[in-house]
């Protein structure tokens, strides 16, 4: 469990350095290609520098509300949720976070859960209204515990960054192309005279232009694909419970009515593709590795095999009353006593037959 932690945070770090890599190439690229010289390179880079910080300023402390927002998610209280809010709470502890997140719900019928938040203390859990009603208790510690690791782990800062800087890289190659097109680059050549090293810059940058989005929209997908691994894992540390997480998966990946309100943008931010396109090959942009994948990890992490997940196939522990569709009795009035049932090895055999009454 924990070298699978190292490994995701490994393998998290390196792509997000392919995509700061990317950004220097391309705005070196097109600086050289636009102004000219080494010196021009680096300008335009430095340039691009200062809006992409600017820029993740704005996501940094505006993006989680905006989320909230654009989900439909309302804010509940602990008497509104009690169990919800309580699972919070004990993932919070078990977790080391300083305080508890802000708890919300969105009025979804198809179960799932996001996080969001720059740090621990500016932190959110949502959950839909679909998830409460179909996990029991377990299986909603273990989603909890994964969004719970989301913002231990740092993973909505971390992924914030990582699509501002591709955000950053698709509208400088889309403004460098646009400008190609309406005659920059014919214009620059023929004021330098055709410098060959300026022209062979101007066709890298142009390259650069076209494959540097969908590369840089790769990376940030894989990104997206190794968290959510790493959050498994993390939230296996602090439930001890594998089993749980890989059954809410299971009833998660169940349903298959998309959420109203995802979209794209957001998508990455949930436990599972709210989108619903289940997929059981890794594609190159999907925002979630396949479901069946990961519920394969859990389970031999918990040294089961799949019959482990059978439970998941039956509907939720419910209330006894709201499952009998009995109401529940006024205040001040004692429930009706309930005869127990014994089963049939249980119960006392019948007294045996009376003997027929000597005649007379």
């Amino acid at each position: 469990m924990y070298e699978q932690i190292r490994k995701n945070r490994r393998a998290s770090w390196l792509l997000a350095g392919l995509v700061v890599a990317l950004l220097a190439a391309l705005g070196f690229a097109i600086g050289y290609a636009t102004i000219g010289g080494t010196s021009g390179g680096i300008g335009l880079l430095g340039v691009f520098g200062v809006v992409a910080i600017a820029w993740s300023i704005i996501g940094y402390y505006a993006g989680d509300k905006m989320v909230l927002t654009v989900s439909g998610a309302h804010k509940v209280t602990h008497a509104e949720a009690p169990q919800l809010y309580n699972v919070v709470e004990e993932m919070t502890i078990a977790a080391g976070l300083p305080q508890v997140p802000a708890v919300y719900i969105l009025d979804e019928a198809s179960p799932n859960a996001l996080a969001t938040g720059r740090d621990p203390q500016h932190a959110s859990i949502a959950v839909t209204r679909g998830l409460l009603e179909r996990l029991d208790r377990e299986e909603l510690q273990g989603v909890i515990a994964h969004e719970m690791s989301h913002i231990r782990n740092y993973d909505i800062r971390f992924q914030t960054l990582v699509g501002i800087l591709v955000g950053m890289i698709a509208l400088i190659a889309d403004f460098f192309l646009r400008w190609s097109f309406w005659g920059g680059g014919r214009r620059r050549g023929s004021d330098s005279g055709g410098d060959q090293a300026g022209a062979i810059l101007a066709i890298v940058a142009i390259v650069l232009a076209i494959l540097a989005p969908m590369a840089a929209y790769a990376v940030q997908f894989a990104v997206s694909r190794r968290r959510e691994y790493l959050a498994d894992a993390s939230a296996v540390e602090l439930t001890r419970n594998p089993l749980g997480l890989a059954r809410a998966l299971t009833r998660i990946a169940s349903d298959p009515a998309p959420l109203r309100h995802a979209n794209r943008a957001t998508a990455h931010l949930y436990i599972e593709n709210p989108l619903k396109k289940t997929k059981e090959v890794t594609g190159v942009f999907d925002t979630h590795p396949p479901v069946q994948k990961r519920i394969a990890v859990l389970l031999e992490m918990a040294h089961v095999g799949p019959e482990a997940l059978a439970a998941a196939g039956r509907p939720a522990p419910q209330d006894p009353a709201a499952v009998a569709g009995a109401a529940a009795p006024p205040p001040g009035v004692p429930p009706a006593p309930v005869t127990p049932t014994l089963p049939a090895a249980h119960r006392e055999p019948p007294p045996p037959p009376r003997p027929p009454a000597p005649r007379t």
